[in-house]
C-alpha cells in the first residue's frame, strides 16, 4: 500500500464490494465502460443544466424558490468545501493503492489524492438535495443523476462504496439545509423583483 503511515485503509470494510464492481467492469462491454466513464467525468455538467431549468422556472413562482435556486452554486461550493475537510481528517488512501488486484478503468491518482468521501458523490448529492427544494420534478431528473454519478464512481475504480454511501450522505445534508437557510432570503428576492434585477430574479 503506497500513502502515509497514518492513511486509513478503507478496504477492510467493503473491499470486496469494489472488487466485484471493477471485476463486473473488466467483463462488461467496451461501450458500456465508455460511457460510464464519460459519465463520471462530465457528468457534472448536467447538474449545471438542471440548476439553470430550475432557475428558469423559478422565475416564474415565489420568492422562496427563487433565492433558494440562486444560492445553489454557493451550496454546491459550501459542501465541496467540507468534504475537503473530512478528506484530510480520515485521509483514506484510494482503492486503487490498497486492493492491488483490482483493475480499476480510471487511472490512479496520486498517492495523496484522499478517497473517503467521494468528492464527485457529494457535489451531485448537494444539487439534487438543493434542486429538489426549488422544483420537485427536475430534483427527482437530479436525484437519479446523482445516484448514477455515485455508481459511476465504484464501476470505474475510484471509490470505495462506502466512500460513495458517506458523500452521498454528506451532499444531501449539506446541499438541504443551506438551501432552507437560503429561503430566508426571500424578501431580498421581493425586492429585487421591482427594480433592475427583475430579468435575473423574474416575476410571479
Amino acid at each position: 500500500m503506497t500513502g502515509t503511515p497514518l492513511a486509513f485503509d478503507g478496504s477492510r470494510i467493503d473491499g470486496g464490494l469494489y472488487s466485484d464492481a471493477t471485476d463486473a467492469a473488466a467483463r462488461a462491454p467496451h461501450w458500456l465502460d465508455r460511457a460510464v466513464l464519460d459519465w463520471s467525468a462530465y457528468g457534472i455538467a448536467v447538474f449545471a443544466v438542471l440548476a439553470v431549468a430550475a432557475w428558469w422556472t423559478a422565475r416564474r413562482s415565489g420568492a422562496v424558490p427563487t433565492a433558494r435556486v440562486l444560492a445553489l452554486p454557493a451550496v454546491v461550493v459550501v459542501a465541496y468545501a467540507v468534504n475537503l475537510v473530512l478528506k484530510s481528517l480520515v485521509s483514506e488512501v484510494r482503492p486503487c493503492r490498497s486492493v492491488l488486484h483490482a483493475l480499476p478503468l480510471e487511472a490512479c491518482p496520486a498517492a495523496d489524492d484522499w478517497s473517503f468521501p467521494s468528492n464527485h458523490t457529494v457535489v451531485a448529492f448537494a444539487a439534487a438535495g438543493a434542486l429538489l427544494l426549488v422544483d420537485r420534478r427536475i430534483g427527482a431528473v437530479a436525484a437519479v443523476a446523482a445516484l448514477a454519478m455515485g455508481a459511476s464512481r465504484v464501476w470505474v475504480g475510484a471509490h470505495y462504496p462506502h466512500d460513495v454511501l458517506a458523500g452521498a450522505v454528506v451532499g444531501a445534508l449539506v446541499g438541504v439545509l443551506l438551501t432552507l437557510a437560503a429561503g430566508r432570503a426571500a424578501p431580498l428576492v421581493e425586492r429585487g423583483r421591482r427594480g433592475a434585477l427583475a430579468p435575473l430574479l423574474g416575476t410571479r
